[in-house]
């Protein structure tokens, strides 16, 4: 009987864990290798345009990432957004989760946004570094979270 509840319980908080998310989907990079012109392209739904959204990009890297940092282009159709983030502290060490022998970070997009619509968006997201070919890089995320209420 207590396996049995203690089964329940995990699997209700599962579920409350993940019922606030929206969409989320990777891009893989072909061979660790992510060229200049290529992006990582998303579609995704927006059910609500009164909710708050969190949104966030996770990179996955592995140590073969040459830089501290990462230069990223947004472009969700309306605006184009620059962002710069750090993989690694001023040691070296990777500041990300480690997974099966790639490394993941994920990089707040936006915290409170609010959708001007429903409907579908289109998101895509492309390296701003100098390298044409930028090594190490295994995949592109995105995730659209609804904010819960306080």
């Amino acid at each position: 009987m207590r396996k049995v509840l203690l089964l329940i319980t995990l699997a209700l908080a599962f579920t409350a864990c993940h019922r606030d998310i929206v969409f989320c989907q990777f891009a893989s990079i072909p061979s660790g290798e992510w060229h200049e012109d290529a992006m990582a392209s998303f579609d995704y739904t927006i059910p609500d345009k009164d909710a708050d959204y969190r949104m966030l990009i996770y990179v996955r890297h592995t140590e073969r990432y040459p830089y501290q940092n990462m230069w990223l282009f947004i472009d969700n159709g309306a605006r184009r957004d620059t962002i710069e983030f750090y993989l690694s502290d001023d040691r070296g060490q990777w500041l990300g989760d480690r997974h099966h022998g790639f490394i993941e970070m994920p990089v707040l997009l936006e915290e409170n946004y609010q959708f001007p619509d429903t409907g579908i968006y289109h998101m895509t997201i492309q390296h701003g570094m100098r390298d044409s070919v930028l090594r190490g890089i295994t995949d592109i995320g995105l995730e659209i979270r609804r904010n819960g209420k306080e």
